[in-house]
């Protein structure tokens, strides 16, 4: 067994990859550190190693290393205490029309035609736009834990999916798209909040959200879902997005 952080992991390695272009701040080189064999990551360990950071893409789970760059802060909405806003509110209103299956993670090309549609319109030129049957598979139905696929129908119209890993302490947003044409929505909000419910009647904790970054506002919006916790120098804490 090794302790990290005050969290108990059992015996495994940690290899950190060389620097290759971070997709969050273009300007800017990354690192990541991956635990390996990701086949010993079952959900009781993924469980541990999210509380020290790290995040799953696929089989592979990760944490951003850079030696030189904090930006990315892991942070996690702490359900019991969380407060919707005014916005918030007229949010999930307005997205009641929206209804959610859960289920195990597998193919459909419904689901794949959706993926392609909002890479191309959110993310054009980002790479994943371009992304194959089998990238989308590696990246999104890969998983060695518990983990969902959650659709969202208006009607028989395929809305939006969700990814999210159930963890003992939480639920884990793992990754969400959604109809890019629709007019006068906010999925992407509105989907945070169906998950904090989730939480709320499962009687767990923590959402956890994945990394805050507030140079880049497609990932500095999860400051708006308060109160929030972020993971600095090892330990969670109360966390709001700084003032510029």
């Amino acid at each position: 067994m090794s302790i990290q952080n005050d969290v108990i992991l059992p015996v495994m390695k940690f290899h950190t990859t060389e620097f290759y272009p971070c997709s969050y701040l273009p300007s800017k080189l990354a690192r990541s550190q991956i635990a390996v064999p990701d086949d010993l990551i079952d959900a009781s360990t993924y469980a541990q190693l999210i509380k020290t950071g790290f995040r799953r893409s696929g089989s592979f789970v990760y944490r951003p290393s850079c030696e030189q760059c904090e930006a990315c802060v892991p942070v996690r909405v702490i359900v019991d205490q969380f407060s919707s806003s005014r916005t918030q509110r007229r949010v999930w209103k307005q997205h009641q029309y929206l209804v959610a299956t859960q289920d195990k993670l597998h193919y459909h090309p419904d689901h794949y035609r959706l993926y392609r549609r909002y890479q191309v319109k959110r993310h054009a030129h980002s790479g994943m736009d371009y992304d194959t049957r089998d990238q989308y598979c590696n990246f999104l139905l890969q998983s060695n834990v518990d983990s969902r696929l959650v659709t969202f129908h208006e009607h028989d119209q395929l809305r939006m999916i969700s990814i999210i890993d159930q963890l003992p302490d939480g639920l884990s947003s793992v990754y969400t798209f959604f109809d890019p044409d629709a007019p006068n929505v906010s999925f992407g909000t509105f989907n945070i909040l169906w998950q904090i419910e989730q939480c709320r009647i499962k009687k767990l904790p923590y959402l956890y959200l994945g990394y805050w970054i507030g140079e880049n506002r497609k990932m500095s919006y999860k400051a708006n879902f308060q109160p929030l916790q972020g993971l600095v120098n090892g330990q969670w804490q109360a966390f709001s997005a700084p003032q510029r």
